[in-house]
C-alpha cells in the first residue's frame, strides 16, 4: 500500500511539474479531471476564455489556459494572455503606497491634505482628517457616486482625462462633479464603504509625493524587478495583439465589449497575465521577495497584510472575523481567504490564498455573466481549483521523506 501511495504521489507531482511548463504554451493534449470540470462549466456558463494558476508553498506548480482570448479568430486563452485585472490592481497601488512610506515620502496616518494641491474634506465632518490608511481600508467616508464613476470608463482606448483633474472636480467644492453626496454622513474611520475613487486618490498622492506617474513608479519598483515585461497600466503600454477581447454573456446573447481605460486607473487599471501576476502574488506571500528580488521590506508587507480592524477598533458595520482589511488587501469568503478580487465589464478575477499561505489560486475570466451564472459556474471553477491545489499540496507532502 505504501508503495502504491508513493507511485501515485510521484505521478501527481510529475503531472504538476509537466503542467507548469507545457500548459504555459497550451501545447499539452493531456486531459485531467480538473480540465474536464473547468471545460464543462465554461460550456454550461458561456465563459469564453479563462486562465488559472495554483501556487503551493509560495511556488508556482500549475497553470493553464482554456477557451479563447478571441473567439472569432480562434485565438486561445493562455497563461500569457494579457487582460485588465480590475480591482486586484489595488494591491499594486498598495505596494507603491508602502514603498513611498519606506522612502519616508509620506505617512499612512497623516491628513491627506498635507500632500494634495486641493482640499478633500467631508462636509458633514469638516474638522475630521482623512488619512491614507482610511483610503486604503475603505473607511475614508468617500463615496463612489455611481453616475460619475461609470463615466470614468473610456471605451476604445485609454482615458484622455488626467487623474488629477478628475479628482479635483470631484472633491473641490467649485468642481463640476462636486456634491455633498460624494461623502457619507459618517465620520472618517467609523464606517466601511468600498470606494474606487478613494483608491484613485491614494494612487494620485503617490504620484505627487514621488514625482512619478504610478505606471512609471510601478515599473521601476515592481514590474522590472519581477520581470513583468508584458504588464502595464494602460492599453498604450501593452501589446494589444496579446490582449484578450472582453465579452458579456447575458442569457443566450454574447456581446463583445470594446477595450477600455479608466480615469481613476489606480483602482483597477493594471493589465497583466496569469503568468506574470503569479510572480507578484508569490512576492506578497513571501514577505516581499521573489527569486532574490525584493519589492518591499518584510515589515512593509506585514503592515500591508495586517488586519487593521479589531473588536475594539473597527468600523461600526464590520465584523472583523468575517471581513477585515489590510492596506488594499482584504479577507474574503467569510475570512477564510486573503488577497484581492476584481470585477469590471468583461472581467472577473481572483488572486486569493488560504490564511496559512500554503495554497493560492489566480483565476482570470474574460466574460461577464449574469449574477446567477457567476455564483453557479465561476465560483464553482474557483472552488475546484482550490480543491485541486489542496490535492497537489497533499501529494507533495506525502512525497517528502
Amino acid at each position: 500500500m505504501k508503495l502504491l501511495c508513493s507511485v501515485f504521489t510521484f505521478i501527481i507531482i510529475f503531472h504538476c511539474q509537466k503542467a507548469t511548463s507545457q500548459h504555459v504554451k497550451n501545447t499539452t493534449s493531456h486531459i485531467s479531471p480538473i480540465d474536464t470540470i473547468i471545460e464543462n462549466k465554461m460550456s454550461q456558463s458561456g465563459i469564453v476564455g479563462l486562465g488559472a494558476a495554483i501556487i503551493i508553498d509560495k511556488k508556482l506548480v500549475w497553470m493553464k489556459g482554456y477557451g479563447y482570448a478571441d473567439k472569432d479568430n480562434k485565438v486561445p486563452f493562455t497563461p500569457n494572455t494579457i487582460m485588465n485585472i480590475a480591482s486586484i490592481s489595488k494591491t499594486f497601488t498598495g505596494v507603491c503606497l508602502l514603498k513611498a512610506v519606506e522612502d519616508k515620502k509620506l505617512s499612512l496616518d497623516e491628513d491627506i491634505n498635507t500632500y494634495l494641491p486641493f482640499k478633500v474634506i467631508n462636509p458633514f465632518f469638516p474638522d475630521e482628517k482623512i488619512t491614507l490608511r482610511n483610503l486604503a481600508t475603505h473607511t475614508s467616508s468617500i463615496m463612489d457616486r455611481e453616475s460619475v464613476y461609470d463615466s470614468t470608463y473610456h471605451y476604445g482606448g485609454d482615458s484622455p482625462e488626467p487623474l488629477g483633474e478628475f479628482l479635483k472636480s470631484y472633491f473641490d467644492p467649485t468642481g463640476k462633479r462636486y456634491t455633498k453626496d460624494n461623502f457619507l454622513n459618517k465620520k472618517p474611520g467609523s464606517y466601511r464603504e468600498y470606494s474606487n475613487i478613494a483608491a484613485g486618490l491614494a494612487g494620485y498622492i503617490v504620484e505627487i509625493v514621488t514625482g512619478k506617474k504610478l505606471n512609471e513608479y510601478s515599473r521601476q519598483y515592481i514590474f522590472k524587478p519581477l520581470k513583468m515585461d508584458n504588464t502595464g497600466w494602460f492599453l498604450s503600454e501593452v501589446k494589444l495583439e496579446n490582449h484578450s477581447r472582453l465579452y458579456d454573456k447575458q442569457g443566450d446573447t454574447l456581446k463583445t465589449i470594446p477595450l477600455y481605460g479608466c480615469t481613476t486607473y489606480p483602482d483597477g487599471g493594471v493589465r497583466t497575465s496569469v503568468s506574470e501576476l503569479s510572480r507578484f502574488f508569490i512576492a506578497l506571500l513571501s514577505d516581499g521577495e521573489y527569486k532574490g528580488k525584493r519589492i518591499l521590506k518584510k515589515e512593509s508587507v506585514e503592515e500591508m497584510q495586517r488586519y487593521q480592524f479589531t473588536d475594539s477598533n473597527k468600523p461600526e458595520n464590520i465584523n472583523p472575523s468575517k471581513l477585515n482589511s489590510g492596506i488594499f488587501w482584504a479577507t474574503k469568503q467569510s475570512g477564510t481567504k486573503i488577497g484581492h478580487s476584481g470585477t469590471d465589464p468583461g472581467v472577473k478575477t481572483e488572486m486569493l490564498s488560504d490564511l496559512s499561505k500554503k495554497v493560492a489560486v489566480i483565476l482570470f475570466t474574460n466574460t461577464t455573466l449574469t449574477e446567477k451564472d457567476m455564483l453557479t459556474y465561476y465560483y464553482a471553477i474557483y472552488n475546484e481549483l482550490c480543491k485541486y491545489g489542496i490535492q497537489l499540496k497533499d501529494a507533495k507532502s506525502s512525497a517528502t521523506p
